[in-house]
């Protein structure tokens, strides 16, 4: 069969016919492209309240089954994923740009020279 395609199809040699996807859009560059550390910590926060999610919705399926001890048991759950939140917030896992103060910093130098000259 694929000795028979080889004989009967088509053969063309266009632009694009060794690009990747032949998409009509030129490639650029490399592709291994670098990414920062910020954007793994952001997808492993991403997979880690989505697993959160699965739990607490599995939890809600089966609520009448499990009763106040249940109950108590997502309720440690969630503050404790509050909790580890709050951490991650504070170390900077979730500061996508740059500082504020440093921009705010730039800025009142900014205006101060304008205002000197």
């Amino acid at each position: 069969m694929l000795g028979l395609s080889f004989i009967l199809g088509q053969r063309h040699k266009e632009h694009a016919t060794n690009e990747p996807y032949e998409g009509g859009i030129l490639s650029t560059g490399g592709a291994r492209l670098r990414f920062s550390s910020q954007f793994y910590l952001i997808a492993m926060l991403f997979v880690i309240f989505d697993v959160e999610t699965i739990f607490i919705f599995s939890w809600a399926i089966a609520f009448r089954e499990l009763g106040w001890f249940g109950y108590v048991g997502v309720g440690i759950f969630v503050i404790l994923l509050f909790v580890v939140l709050i951490y991650e917030w504070r170390n900077g896992a979730l500061d996508f740009g740059p500082d504020g103060k440093k921009i705010l910093k730039a800025y009142k130098k900014l205006t101060k020279k304008k205002i000197k000259s």
